[in-house]
């Protein structure tokens, strides 16, 4: 039985939910009835079959195969009815797991919550290799599915390697003149890598055959390595590939949304370039406007990006030192690069250090309750 508390609303918003309640309905009692023997579980997310055995995934839980079909305006149709119509959680009696996917969502403070964990792990591990892997983590144990939290985290990070890319690109032709020829090899390094990165992602989303191509011949490279194991790492990795495939759908059938995303990206990013611009107001600086100083962090993030190291410690302040000689007086430039690091840096590492120390108590206390 569906509970659904209706406050007073037309004829028309009556009519809607009642095409959408039956839709449900059949898809709910059409995969109970057929897919005793069909249903194909992917951890605990089900999969709905049809007679001719395609599968219907209703989100992005579900497994997507070359034999699925992913009904991603589903998810906005729900959306409409939960938040629109029935201004609460849609619940069955019993429960669906399917129900409980589509009824999936993140507070604000839970946002702010994995932002601050992504940030810490970046910060203190090389590359910024783990920021990711413990948002989803966390994610997880906030019971939010591996698939929406990858999904999630992937359109980020498309959006910001976008972003700072296009940056990078304007900024290095507009500040030659600042550059010596260890920051272009850096900024050359680091760009390279990023696009790299980029094109990867890119390439998983949308190509399945130069995916399949890029597959390939890693295997051979890791056959010649005499890799264990080696049919397993294959398989994982494909099917790690046909979840970005299905991905794919989705960036095409939510464009204002990844429009959205890549502007609220550039204003978090271009608030974060402006530190140094804010830095040298401080010191009642004023030969150097704000646009110039913007573009000139653009460049020493591309810079030190490439760096491995974690937060890219020491490469950073002395790509400062020498990017922006001139830009400040020698007898103060030390200081504003301390200053210019502890705000943008170590402070950020302080406070989301503390957040996820608290964090990681208050999960360990949890466990042992659950225990």
């Amino acid at each position: 039985m569906l509970n659904l508390r209706f406050s007073k609303m037309g004829s028309l918003k009556i009519l809607l939910s009642i095409i959408i309640l039956l839709l449900i309905c059949v898809l709910v009692f059409n995969s109970k009835k057929q897919g005793k023997d069909e249903k194909q579980e992917y951890g605990e997310k089900n999969v709905f079959n049809s007679n001719n055995e395609i599968k219907t995934a209703l989100t992005l839980n579900d497994k997507i195969q070359n034999d699925t079909i992913w009904c991603g305006t589903f998810q906005l149709l729900w959306n409409d009815l939960k938040n629109n119509l029935a201004k609460q959680n849609i619940e069955f009696n019993p429960q669906k797991q399917v129900v409980k996917n589509l009824n999936e969502e993140t507070t604000f403070l839970q946002d702010i919550k994995y932002a601050l964990i992504g940030f810490f792990f970046s910060a203190v591990t090389p590359a910024a290799s783990g920021g990711q892997p413990m948002q989803i983590y966390y994610m997880h144990k906030d019971k939010i599915s591996v698939a929406n939290s990858t999904l999630a985290l992937l359109v980020n990070l498309c959006s910001f390697q976008i972003i700072t890319l296009t940056f990078a690109f304007i900024s290095v032709f507009l500040n030659t003149s600042h550059l010596n020829s260890g920051l272009v090899c850096f900024f050359i390094i680091g760009v390279s890598l990023n696009m790299s990165a980029l094109a990867l992602l890119l390439i998983g989303i949308f190509s399945k055959k130069l995916s399949a191509a890029l597959i390939r011949f890693a295997e051979k490279i890791l056959k010649k390595l005499k890799i264990k194991n080696l049919e397993n790492k294959v398989e994982k990795l494909e099917s790690e590939l046909t979840k970005y495939h299905g991905s794919a759908k989705y960036f095409k059938e939510h464009r204002i949304l990844m429009l959205k995303t890549l502007v609220t990206t550039f204003i978090q990013v271009l608030f974060y370039y402006s530190i140094t611009y804010l830095i040298y107001c401080a010191f009642g600086l004023n030969g150097y406007n704000a646009f110039q100083l913007i573009t000139l962090q653009s460049v020493l993030y591309a810079t030190v990006s490439g760096i491995p190291s974690p937060g890219a410690v020491g490469v950073t302040e002395g790509g400062f030192l020498s990017l922006f000689n001139g830009v400040f007086p020698n007898e103060i430039i030390s200081s504003a690069m301390l200053l210019n690091r502890g705000v943008s840096f170590y402070l950020y590492v302080l406070l989301s250090g503390i957040f996820v120390s608290v964090i990681s108590i208050k999960t360990k206390k949890e466990t042992k309750k659950d225990v």
